[in-house]
This record gives structure tokens, C-alpha cells and sequence, in this order.
């Protein structure tokens, strides 16, 4: 079984990115004695929290404060890379964010309701 997820990561010239990434789960015995589960390898976090934002919120150019993951949970964000690729974060999506420097990206809510999702600081 297989994890895909999105990352959004700055080059060295300072352009922003998407990259599609899959991570290989394994089975596990994750929670004895449940049957074993399939579980990928662990990512040290430093902190969670959740987001909020609202039906027509817009951050225009900006870079992520931290290396996180950005789990969409309800609404639909637009994320615009600085190389001009535009993508759709809809509830179930994985973002994973790290243009902590360079030229960043721009955001916006696009659902007609309000967005809640989950950010897990990843630890350095």
C-alpha cells in the first residue's frame, strides 16, 4: 500500500514548487492485539494545530513560518506556486510544506464555506 501526498518546496534559485510524492506503507503490529496495519515510517513532529480560514480569505505572496504538514479537513484551497502551477486542496489532501525561503506562494479559500484544516509542524 501506498501514501501520496504534495509537496510545495523552494529551488535554489528561490522558485516555488509542486512535487508529487508516494511513501510506501508497510504492515505493522500498531495497535496489539488488532490485526497489524499498514504504516509508514515516522516523521518527528514539533508541534499541531488547527487552521481556520475563511470563505474568500486570500494570503497573497508569502513563505510557510516552519516545515509542516497542511491536512485539509473541510473546504478547498487554491495554492499558486512562483513558477505559475496552481493547485486544488480539497478535504483528505496532504500538503507538504516547505518554501520556508526564496519567493513562496500565494493561498486562497475558494470553497463557499469556511476551511478548517490541520497543520503538524514537522521537528528540525
Amino acid at each position: 500500500m501506498h501514501s501520496r501526498f504534495v509537496r510545495l518546496y523552494s529551488d535554489p534559485s528561490g522558485e516555488s514548487h509542486f512535487e508529487d510524492v508516494e511513501t510506501e506503507l508497510s504492515l505493522a503490529d500498531f495497535a496489539p492485539p488488532a490485526p497489524p496495519l499498514e504504516l509508514s515510517e515516522y516523521l518527528p513532529a514539533a508541534r499541531t494545530a488547527f487552521l481556520g480560514g475563511p470563505a474568500g480569505w486570500t494570503g497573497d505572496w508569502h513563505v510557510s513560518a516552519g516545515r509542516n504538514f497542511f491536512v485539509v479537513l473541510s473546504g478547498e484551497w487554491e495554492i499558486e506556486t512562483s513558477d505559475g502551477a496552481t493547485r486544488l486542496f480539497s478535504p483528505g489532501s496532504v500538503l507538504l510544506v516547505e518554501d520556508t525561503s526564496g519567493k513562496g506562494h500565494r493561498s486562497r479559500v475558494v470553497s463557499k464555506g469556511d476551511s478548517l484544516a490541520v497543520l503538524v509542524e514537522l521537528a528540525d
